[in-house]
Protein backbone atom coordinates (compact mmCIF):
# COMPACT_ATOMS: atom_id res chain seq x y z
CA UNK A 1 0.00 0.00 0.00
CA UNK A 2 1.26 3.61 -1.04
CA UNK A 3 -0.60 7.30 -0.67
CA UNK A 4 -0.05 9.43 -3.41
CA UNK A 5 1.05 13.17 -3.81
CA UNK A 6 -0.41 15.51 -1.66
CA UNK A 7 -2.80 17.25 -4.33
CA UNK A 8 -4.44 14.41 -4.49
CA UNK A 9 -4.80 13.67 -0.60
CA UNK A 10 -8.69 15.55 -1.11
CA UNK A 11 -9.45 14.26 -4.94
CA UNK A 12 -13.27 13.38 -4.93
CA UNK A 13 -14.25 10.33 -7.38
CA UNK A 14 -18.09 9.31 -7.42
CA UNK A 15 -18.79 11.03 -3.85
CA UNK A 16 -15.82 10.02 -2.13
CA UNK A 17 -12.42 11.13 -1.27
CA UNK A 18 -8.85 9.77 -1.51
CA UNK A 19 -7.75 7.27 0.84
CA UNK A 20 -4.65 5.07 -0.36
CA UNK A 21 -3.79 3.44 -3.52
CA UNK A 22 -2.93 -0.54 -3.12
CA UNK A 23 -0.78 -3.00 -5.47
CA UNK A 24 -3.45 -5.94 -6.17
CA UNK A 25 -7.31 -6.92 -5.40
CA UNK A 26 -6.22 -9.03 -2.67
CA UNK A 27 -5.15 -6.46 -1.62
CA UNK A 28 -8.04 -3.58 -2.16
CA UNK A 29 -10.87 -6.71 -0.85
CA UNK A 30 -8.76 -6.68 2.34
CA UNK A 31 -8.90 -3.41 2.88
CA UNK A 32 -12.76 -3.01 1.36
CA UNK A 33 -13.38 -5.44 3.78
CA UNK A 34 -11.72 -3.69 7.04
CA UNK A 35 -13.31 -0.63 6.27
CA UNK A 36 -17.16 -2.03 5.45
CA UNK A 37 -17.06 -3.91 9.19
CA UNK A 38 -16.35 -0.01 10.85
CA UNK A 39 -19.30 0.99 9.12
CA UNK A 40 -17.30 3.03 6.65
CA UNK A 41 -18.24 2.73 2.79
CA UNK A 42 -15.48 2.51 0.28
CA UNK A 43 -14.85 2.75 -3.24
CA UNK A 44 -12.94 1.05 -5.55
CA UNK A 45 -11.34 2.93 -8.27
CA UNK A 46 -9.18 0.42 -11.26
CA UNK A 47 -6.32 1.98 -13.22
CA UNK A 48 -5.95 0.96 -16.63
CA UNK A 49 -7.56 -2.32 -17.71
CA UNK A 50 -7.28 -3.32 -13.79
CA UNK A 51 -10.66 -3.89 -13.92
CA UNK A 52 -11.19 -6.34 -17.23
CA UNK A 53 -8.22 -8.50 -15.66
CA UNK A 54 -9.90 -8.89 -12.20
CA UNK A 55 -13.28 -10.01 -14.16
CA UNK A 56 -10.95 -12.18 -16.77
CA UNK A 57 -8.30 -13.80 -14.86
CA UNK A 58 -10.01 -13.50 -11.37
CA UNK A 59 -7.61 -10.76 -9.45
CA UNK A 60 -5.73 -7.97 -10.43
CA UNK A 61 -1.70 -8.17 -9.73
CA UNK A 62 -0.49 -6.07 -12.61
CA UNK A 63 -2.26 -2.60 -11.90
CA UNK A 64 -3.02 -0.30 -8.92
CA UNK A 65 -6.40 0.41 -7.26
CA UNK A 66 -7.73 3.61 -5.79
CA UNK A 67 -9.41 3.28 -2.86
CA UNK A 68 -12.40 6.23 -2.07
CA UNK A 69 -14.50 6.82 1.30
CA UNK A 70 -16.74 9.46 2.61
CA UNK A 71 -14.94 12.53 3.21
CA UNK A 72 -16.17 12.71 6.68
CA UNK A 73 -15.10 9.12 7.45
CA UNK A 74 -11.56 10.13 6.43
CA UNK A 75 -9.57 10.08 9.44
CA UNK A 76 -11.15 7.02 10.92
CA UNK A 77 -10.32 4.87 7.76
CA UNK A 78 -7.04 6.47 8.02
CA UNK A 79 -7.05 5.13 11.72
CA UNK A 80 -8.48 1.70 10.85
CA UNK A 81 -6.30 1.16 7.77
CA UNK A 82 -2.56 1.68 9.70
Amino acid sequence: MFTRDQKDVHKEWRGGVYLTTVESSLEADILESKLRGEGIPCIKRYKGAANAVEIIMGSNSAYPIDLYVPEEALEDAKNIIV
